[in-house]
């Protein structure tokens, strides 16, 4: 093959490779525009369904008799013309629905796509996105009654591309409730707002921290190297768990200063706060002396690892019993050093909750 014919076949290959990317690019594109309209008509389907039913039940007999007799009657109107589908539950979901999420949706943006039936509604929901998840997320969101929690794992479920079955287990692990007893009031309000906002030290640190897909009995004997070895062996539900931006390092990370050999049970570096985190794992009682080992730690870190432009090394002392007065009179104020209790099962959510509620009281009283 001479050195045209040479060049003519790598010409090829490059428009062949080009071709191949674009092709692979255009469909992955088009299949994320097909997804999402979608799930736009499932959902705006539902919600127009569940208002005209509530529409009808509220203009007719003020009977509980009567409202389940119209969710009967267009039941099976609908699966006698479609088939599967449109159950008695499935109606009753959209009812939820249209009265749990009304005051998303606007007169003329239900006219457009439910009476009109015009396609200039998709513009708007580009545009203003009311419905961030699956239909399938919201089947999931409307069985929580505290309307600011609900708000925060539909944010986090967007944001964080949780799947239902990840949404459930963060909503069973009582992540909003664990998250909000670790920050004051204001970043309370912020949660329901905008979601788990990552800006400081403190809003990586969760209590509890629960590592119930660890599969360590509570009451079974085990050490320090037990727990970390289980961890590791569960490293992606673990990140998960600690939360956004989590890196790995190293486990037993180890270091020497003056001769002595110190290890680190677990080294991680959060890419948001730009920083070192430190892990050690407590299986008992805290006690001042492992506060200290995790201060030195820490001061370690900051003096010969981090570089210039990184912020300083934060401490995680994750242990079976903690004691905050402990950890107060240990550290000096500005430390960045927090315990965190662990649970190896779900934690109690009504327990939890009405701690919650104690603390937002507690708050307002003082103020």
């Amino acid at each position: 093959m001479n050195q045209k014919e040479i060049k003519s076949v790598a010409d090829n290959d490059v428009m062949m490779n080009k071709l191949c990317a674009d092709s692979v690019e255009l469909i992955h594109f088009a299949r994320n525009i097909v997804a999402k309209q979608l799930n736009v008509i499932q959902i705006m389907t539902y919600y127009s369904l569940g208002k005209w039913i509530v529409d009808v039940q509220q203009k007719g007999e003020k009977r509980a008799k009567y409202g389940m007799y119209v969710i009967q009657r267009l039941s099976g109107e609908l699966q006698r013309e479609f088939g599967r589908g449109f159950s008695e539950d499935t109606l009753k979901n959209a009812r939820k629905f249209y009265l749990t999420y009304k005051d998303r949706i606007s007169e003329t943006v239900f006219s457009l796509f439910a009476i009109e039936k015009s396609e200039t509604v998709f513009r708007f929901f580009e545009e203003n996105q009311p419905f961030i998840v699956s239909w399938s997320h919201y089947l999931q969101l409307m069985r929580i009654e505290n309307e600011e929690e609900r708000r925060f794992y539909e944010i986090e479920s967007s944001k964080s591309a949780w799947s239902v079955r990840m949404l459930q287990r963060q909503y069973n692990s009582s992540l909003y409730e664990r998250l909000a007893l670790s920050r004051d009031k204001e970043s309370v309000l912020q949660l329901s707002q905008n979601g788990n906002i990552v800006t400081k030290p403190e809003d990586i640190v969760k209590q509890p921290t629960v590592l119930e897909f660890l599969g360590m009995e509570e009451k079974a004997a085990y050490s320090e190297t037990d727990l970390e070895t289980a961890i590791i062996d569960k490293l992606q539900k673990f990140l998960l768990e600690m939360g956004k931006g989590y890196l790995f390092e190293a486990r037993q990370k180890r270091f020497t200063f003056n001769e002595d050999s110190y290890f680190v049970d677990l080294v991680f570096y959060n890419r948001l706060l730009r920083c070192y985190v430190l892990i050690d794992l407590k299986v008992d009682k805290l006690t001042h002396q492992d506060i200290g080992q995790m201060q030195m730690y820490v001061n370690y870190y900051d003096r010969y690892e981090k570089l210039e432009d990184e912020n300083p090394t934060v401490g995680i002392l994750l242990c079976k019993e903690k004691n905050d007065a402990l950890v107060e009179i240990t550290l000096p104020k500005d430390a960045n050093i927090y315990a965190s209790e662990y649970k190896l099962y779900l934690p109690d959510k009504k327990l939890l909750q009405e701690k919650l509620r104690e603390w937002i009281d507690e708050e307002e009283n003082e103020v």
